[in-house]
């Protein structure tokens, strides 16, 4: 991984925590408020200048930009939600750009796994007890996007710790 152990160490403790509230609101509200995305944002704008190189920090507010891009498309074409979009904006300067291709297997697997899990999880009368009032057991088809992309962040910071440069 391009990502260093550095970097992760001084991230995850502050990134994990959102990434966790933001699974918990979509799936519980399907939507992942503002205040969250902006606390990652702030995350990395304080923090980045830290944990990585000046010229590095600098780049990545490229794939904030980039991505926030192409999430703007994609919700204009109805294929993710606006919250989703932000938080993948703002998710995106925590990955460094030669883990694109882990980054995608990693999300990938992610998204396949929390869609299995919470269609299951919806499905069965007891866990849907736990929290009876969560809207994405109600949502017809739509997903909690949220939970992918969290989990997808959360867990490639941690892989940070474990394989990072």
């Amino acid at each position: 991984m391009e990502l260093s152990v550095w970097a992760a160490m001084i991230f995850v403790p502050f990134v994990v925590p959102v990434c966790l509230y933001v699974c918990y609101t979509d799936m519980a509200e399907m939507k992942i408020r503002n205040h969250a995305v902006l606390a990652l944002f702030v995350i990395f704008a304080v923090l980045g200048l830290i944990a990585l190189p000046l010229q590095d920090y600098l780049w990545r507010y490229a794939h904030l930009v980039v991505i926030l891009l192409l999430g703007i498309v994609a919700n204009a074409a109805g294929i993710m939600g606006a919250g989703d979009s932000k938080f993948a904006a703002a998710a995106a300067p925590f990955i460094a750009l030669g883990d694109l291709r882990v980054m995608m297997a990693l999300f990938a697997a992610t998204l396949l796994a929390a869609f299995v899990v919470h269609r299951l999880a919806r499905r069965t009368a007891a866990l849907r007890r736990l929290a009876p009032n969560w809207k994405s057991w109600t949502a017809g088809a739509k997903f909690p996007m949220g939970l992918a992309l969290g989990g997808t962040l959360a867990i490639y910071l941690c892989l940070g710790l474990a394989f990072g440069a």
